[in-house]
């Protein structure tokens, strides 16, 4: 069943590039109200723990390295049809494909480092934002 929620992350690449206001500001601007917020930063373990999913994948190891190389910006969102126009918003994962003016195309750089996390399912949505956040902590 679909919902109105959905989880991102402002990886950390795009929180050393200082984009987190514009990333914040562009996703209200997409009509999302932020239900939940967290500056936070991942140990090697809970990143580990949070890409679980892809842990006999290639790249998970590297994956985890970036994910803990420094703080990022956890979030709740809230919108009708969130999961598909919050993916929209985001754009491509590779920058170079992302439609103009998608937050992947102005502040991502490359595939690996690509500025944000988006849920690709209601089903993760729950389970990433609960990896995050309390009930107490959603608004």
């Amino acid at each position: 069943m679909a919902t109105n929620r959905t989880f991102t992350m402002i990886k950390p690449d795009a929180v050393a590039n200082g984009y987190i206001g514009a990333i914040l500001d562009d996703i209200t601007k997409g009509g999302f109200k932020i239900v939940a917020l967290k500056y936070t930063r991942l140990s090697a373990e809970k990143a580990g723990e949070f890409y679980a999913v892809h842990k006999e994948r290639p790249f998970y190891g590297d994956l985890v390295s970036f994910m803990s190389s420094g703080p990022i910006v956890a979030a709740i969102l809230e919108k009708d049809n969130a999961i598909e126009d919050f993916r929209k918003l985001i754009g491509a994962t590779d920058p170079a494909k992302a439609e103009p003016g998608t937050i992947r195309n102005k502040y991502a750089k490359s595939i690996d480092a690509n500025a944000i996390h988006g849920s690709d399912s209601d089903a993760n949505a729950e389970i990433e934002g609960n990896f995050f956040f309390s009930a107490f902590e959603r608004f």
